[in-house]
């Protein structure tokens, strides 16, 4: 029977990533230039150059509304449109010279689903008071966040199912930090796959969501060579994420141009509940193989 593993204490966690475990978080910009908030509307999409032209709306105190063209290169474009309204944070790279970084499309029903879905896990998580973290055993929360292509995915999705998830962000530069995870997430579903396991869904949760939006998500997994049939990145709002991490007991401190956190691997059961977690980096895919593999029959 799998044993549990309990998120550290506070203070221990507090003191780990004082001595300096964690990600750094680094976005380049002309010095000085704290961006822009931009939206607009899609002319043109160049998607070997990824670049965008976009029509946008006025930058009230900064630029007037003008049709312009914006390098896009941590995003995979392919699924962009002519006529798609955007939402993205403009940064001047270079004199004259503009990217933007967290692309997303617009788009008010999905919003409007997603607030909704972030408001009920805030009263969840609120509800429980100090014991939020859910314990193995306990049902997983419910969530409704999008994944890599720009759908929204429920939590009910993947009812009937095994779960594994994680959380991660997609600039972590620490190889043994969220690379890892997401090297250690491909093997597995791989492995599982060879071994003829079924009803297997692989979850990676970014907590950096101004950043990691749906096309960031795409690039990341295509320039791995991540198989998306059953292996998901998802992103949200703010407050949702937070929510999901204080819930799962995952620790993310912000800073300036860094993020430190914890890393825990959590396996949820077809019925919804949490089976087994890990809270280390150094877990390897044979641990969950052995949870996953169908149990012998007794002649």
């Amino acid at each position: 029977m799998p044993t549990r593993t309990r998120p550290l204490p506070l203070f221990a966690i507090a003191l780990a990533l004082a001595l300096g475990g964690g990600c750094t978080r680094e976005r380049p910009r002309a010095p000085g230039d704290p961006g822009h908030d931009l939206r607009g509307e899609i002319l043109r999409v160049d998607v070997a150059r990824k670049i965008l032209v976009v029509h946008h709306e006025e930058i009230p105190g900064y630029m007037p509304a003008m049709a312009m063209e914006f390098t896009a290169p941590a995003a995979d474009l392919s699924a962009l449109r002519e006529g798609q309204r955007i939402a993205a944070r403009m940064i001047e790279a270079a004199p004259g010279e503009f990217r933007l970084d967290g692309l997303h499309v617009l788009d008010p029903r999905k919003e409007t689903e997603l607030a909704a879905a972030a408001l009920a896990l805030r009263q969840d998580t609120h509800s429980r008071g100090r014991h939020a973290y859910r314990e193995i055993g306990e049902p997983a929360p419910a969530f409704s966040l999008l994944n890599q292509d720009g759908e929204i995915v429920r939590f009910e999705h993947f009812r009937g199912k095994r779960v594994i998830l994680n959380f991660i962000f997609t600039r972590c530069p620490v190889p043994t930090m969220c690379p890892a995870a997401t090297g250690k997430m491909q093997s597995l579903q791989i492995t599982a796959k060879q071994a003829g396991i079924r009803e297997l869904e692989l979850v990676s949760i970014s907590f950096d969501s101004a950043y990691d939006t749906p096309p960031v998500l795409k690039a990341y997994a295509a320039a791995r060579g991540i198989d998306t049939t059953n292996f998901s990145f998802l992103t949200g709002s703010k407050e949702a994420i937070a929510d999901l991490l204080r819930q799962f007991g995952v620790y993310v401190i912000p800073g300036k141009n860094v993020f430190k956190h914890t890393l825990a691997t959590i396996l949820v059961g077809p019925d919804g509940k949490i089976i087994h977690r890990t809270d280390e980096s150094e877990w390897e895919p044979e641990e969950f193989l052995r949870l996953l593999a169908p149990t012998p029959r007794v002649p």
